[in-house]
């Protein structure tokens, strides 16, 4: 599997083969070894076949529901384990087949096997079935709204979203205004097509004051998804120092175009002084900009026989809102930038975390800091950053962890 391509066997696994072939519950795992597996998932090629969904679905539901209440251990072990079976060739059918995987602790066998033996697990449904849980997972479905704000409501005895809009007392932001004047399209998924057409917007709006410029679609759709909640996209300019002045100069334009729905644009923050960040979740120091555009879409096409003299003087919707970050970097950190955007989460973490700890290196979106050298590491490719690490380059589809 590392190696892409089929490989000679070693005398071990041989064996291995050879002390089950006789037996009639062979299975997948017999021959896959499972003390092998890195804890890290950048060691690990996680593509988009996930055999072992109905155990990582549960899993981050747990994960989720001690984010919401701030348990962070439990939250990130969830979030591991979900990571090590989204990984795995096979489909775990028996609770040996976990054996040896790294991550997989006491708590996370019982679940697995619950879910093998009654085909759920209870503390699963007990999470689904949570009004807090229920309640925090609307309310922070709403764009600009976090877990304070949603606590805030839950203490105040809201519980759905018509409860919000009608609360007369209620203060929102403006960023919260329009998640809820534009929930039904943002709360829909971004489909692969709408962020090429996305896309094709702001490459034809950049390149319009810089044709010079570099724009990657990054997140999810990098890591070939076909659906998303929103789309990321990484700006940079080779050769130049005015990066500043185009993002500016594009929200203008499509302010003036009539293309933007709501927009928040943050201008960097970055000193070198205070980099790289020690900490393995830390916000990156870029300009970027936060946005809902209004994204034209074909008219659908009605059969006028079918239509009411009524409903046909009705006006068609030809847009959709779609949520869409812009994120400008200089040019000699856009290799930083592009690994750090692309994903997923507990990769980039564990990619951190692995050059902390056995590399004696810090990284975050911005450099790579030699701690042992006392100095920054230059890379003008994801690659680059790979070997400096001494990693094998995974690329952005096996990042799917």
């Amino acid at each position: 599997m590392e190696a892409g391509r089929p490989v000679k066997s070693e005398q071990h696994y041989l064996l291995v083969n050879e002390e089950h072939s006789a037996t009639s519950n062979m299975h997948p795992v017999n021959a896959f070894a499972a003390d092998v597996i890195s804890q890290y998932a950048c060691q690990r090629r996680t593509s988009l076949n996930n055999y072992n969904t109905k155990f990582t679905d549960a899993f981050e539901t747990l994960a989720e529901n001690d984010e919401f209440r701030g348990n962070g251990g439990p939250c990130l072990a969830f979030r591991r384990a979900a990571s090590v079976l989204k990984f795995l060739p096979f489909t775990v059918v028996r609770i040996k087949d976990i054996e040896g995987l790294p991550w997989m602790g006491e708590q996370v066998k019982g679940i697995i096997e619950d879910i093998l033996e009654e085909g759920e697990s209870p503390k699963v449904t007990a999470v689904l079935n949570n009004e807090y849980y229920k309640s925090t997972k609307l309310f922070t479905s709403v764009f600009g709204v976090g877990l304070k704000t949603s606590e805030k409501w839950y203490r105040m005895g809201l519980r759905t979203l018509e409860e919000i809009k009608s609360f007369k007392n209620l203060k929102l932001t403006r960023m919260q205004r329009a998640g809820l004047l534009h929930y039904e399209d943002l709360v829909s998924c971004v489909s692969k097509a709408e962020a090429d057409s996305a896309g094709q917007i702001v490459k034809d709006t950049v390149r319009k004051f810089s044709p010079s410029a570099l724009i990657t679609l990054t997140g999810g759709f990098r890591r070939g998804k076909k659906t998303g909640h929103d789309v990321d996209f990484l700006i940079t300019v080779p050769g130049s120092m005015e990066e500043g002045k185009l993002l500016h100069q594009v929200i203008d334009f499509w302010d003036k175009e009539g293309l933007l729905l709501y927009y928040d644009l943050i201008e960097s923050t970055f000193e070198k002084t205070k980099l790289p960040s020690r900490r393995v979740d830390a916000l990156d120091h870029f300009q970027k900009c936060f946005a809902i555009l209004k994204l034209p879409k074909e008219r659908v096409n009605h059969n006028s026989s079918a239509i009411s003299d009524e409903s046909a003087q009705e006006e068609v919707k030809d847009w959709k809102a779609i949520r869409m970050d812009l994120v400008v970097s200089p040019f000699e950190q856009y290799a930083f930038a592009l690994l750090g955007w692309s994903g997923s989460r507990q990769f980039e973490r564990d990619l951190r975390r692995y050059a902390t700890h056995e590399r004696k290196m810090m990284l975050d979106n911005h450099a790579l800091y030699d701690r042992t050298k006392k100095h920054f590491l230059n890379a003008a490719s994801e690659e680059e950053i790979f070997a400096y690490l001494g990693l094998d380059y995974i690329e952005p589809w096996e990042r799917n962890a």
